[in-house]
């Protein structure tokens, strides 16, 4: 079979950073992103070395080189942006702060994706150079997006593309990299190579790049595939496609000198400071939340149901929680106000009530319903939801929620100061329950009396701005059946 070879006076391949952990990297990057914030600024030499021992405690780094570390330390810092650099200080990105707040894997990725482009100084400054001198303007992201539009002109998303046409055909063209062609006449190119029945070279050092792009696109739920050989757009992320397709943001610090198509070691040098703060600008009026429920349904009548649950049982327990307590009304209702189907902690607190509701229901138990209540935020209790044993005994839980493409790793939880003053308080009446949300499973994962286990060395505990515990699933606490609650 004959194959497609790129015009020898376009070819041009790009290049950007391929971290050693890509196969566990939203793993990686959660964890980072909570430890680097939990860092904060401090002196550079003080903040790597506190950095790099949070990355030797990550599992399965313990004994690997310092080099190592500082090579994940430096690849984190410069394709996500999560590190920031003053002249005698580094600090937490805002980009590591919001995924250390939030959970949103599925945000991450998007912010990531509508920022990243060549030349970037996520890639070293003779790399930059050289797209200089090429004269590169490229967001690929946002191209793939456009062309993939273009081809489902007639609506819907019926029309794919693979990793090996994005990369001879958009990433190593300079027709599409250098000169910014329209997507329809890509688009033409690409149509005109299936007639032809053209092959492509697939060898995975060849396409390593633009396939990176295009997983990160599916992480962020941008793109699907059902076959992991053809992408399509996923149409549930409409909103969030326009806001790429229609950017018109870009990093113009090397702009003079990709118009010239030359620049200095030293001009490039002097853009990173720049770029990092780029990447990192407060982002507010480009809102990539995730709809946490949109995004776990499996279909329509799921997501009407979740919607149901997430705001008929949430009303009932502050209803009761009001008549209770008249003086807490105004606000408990307050923070019902705020609800968004975009706030994971709300979701997954909401998600858990109905659980728990579900839970005590099936134990036959509907007269202790009353009694399970989840906990405004700022009451500071040390955790989310007041729970019941069908004894009538207290539960008390605190939710950790996160949302992610792919399941994370349930062996880590980070407890704050309160939270874990109460679990030893509360004895073995607390627990802790992680909820991971993914685009194919809901997991939920039990941990009781977590200062109980820790006293009786069944699980690690490290002092971190509270307490950082690590421990093996098999070994303690159970995973549940996520009950939903049904009227």
């Amino acid at each position: 079979m004959e194959e497609y070879k790129i015009p020898e006076e376009y070819y041009f391949r790009l290049h950007h950073v391929r971290p050693r952990f890509k196969g566990d990297i939203e793993n990686v990057l959660i964890y980072v992103a909570e430890e680097i914030t939990r860092v904060g600024e401090k002196e550079t030499e003080k903040f790597v070395e506190e950095v790099n021992a949070a990355l030797f405690r990550y599992p399965g780094n313990a004994h690997r080189e310092l080099k190592t570390i500082n090579n994940w330390r430096t690849e984190i810092s410069a394709l996500f942006g999560f590190i920031e650099h003053t002249k005698t200080t580094d600090k937490p990105g805002r980009r590591a702060a919001e995924l250390a707040r939030s959970g949103d894997l599925v945000e991450c990725f998007k912010t990531f994706l509508y920022n990243f482009q060549y030349p970037g100084a996520h890639i070293k400054p003779n790399r930059v150079l050289e797209q200089i001198g090429e004269g590169i303007h490229f967001k690929p992201a946002q191209y793939i997006l456009r062309l993939l539009r273009y081809a489902n002109r007639a609506g819907g998303n019926s029309v794919g593309i693979t990793k090996f046409e994005v990369c001879h055909c958009l990433f190593n063209d300079l027709r599409v990299t250098r000169d910014c062609e329209g997507v329809e006449k890509t688009w033409e190119r690409i149509s005109q190579n299936r007639k032809e029945e053209l092959a492509y070279d697939q060898a995975g050092d060849v396409i390593r790049y633009a396939g990176d792009i295009i997983d990160y696109m599916e992480i962020a739920n941008l793109l699907k595939t059902y076959d992991s050989r053809t992408y399509y757009l996923n149409t549930l992320e409409e909103e969030s496609i326009v806001k790429f397709c229609e950017s018109n943001e870009w990093f113009s610090g090397y702009d003079t000198m990709i118009s010239q198509k030359s620049g200095s070691m030293e001009a490039v040098k002097s853009c990173v400071n720049s770029w990092f703060s780029y990447v990192n600008r407060d982002m507010q009026d480009t809102d990539f939340s995730t709809d946490i429920l949109a995004y776990i349904a499996s279909d329509e009548e799921e997501l009407k149901q979740l919607k149901k649950n997430t705001t008929n049982v949430e009303t009932s327990s502050l209803e009761e929680l009001a008549q209770r307590d008249d003086i807490l009304e105004k606000r408990i209702f307050a923070c019902f106000d705020t609800f968004t189907t975009k706030d994971i902690g709300d979701i997954g607190e909401n998600l858990v009530h109905g659980h728990e509701c579900m839970r005590i229901k099936l134990g036959g138990r509907e007269d202790l319903l009353h009694l399970i209540k989840r906990i405004p935020t700022q009451f500071a209790v040390g955790y989310d939801i007041s729970s019941v044993e069908l004894d009538e005994r207290k539960r008390y839980i605190e939710v950790k929620t996160t949302i992610s493409s792919k399941p994370l790793h349930f062996n880590r939880i980070h407890l704050t100061k309160n939270e874990w003053n109460t679990a030893s308080s509360t004895h073995d009446r607390y627990y802790v329950y992680r909820l991971m949300l993914s685009k194919n499973e809901r997991k939920l994962f039990l941990l009781q009396d977590p200062v109980g286990l820790y006293k009786k060395d069944k699980i690690n505990m490290i002092p971190s701005d509270g307490a950082d515990i690590t421990f093996d699933p098999k070994e303690v606490g159970e995973f549940e059946e996520l009950l939903t609650w049904k009227n």
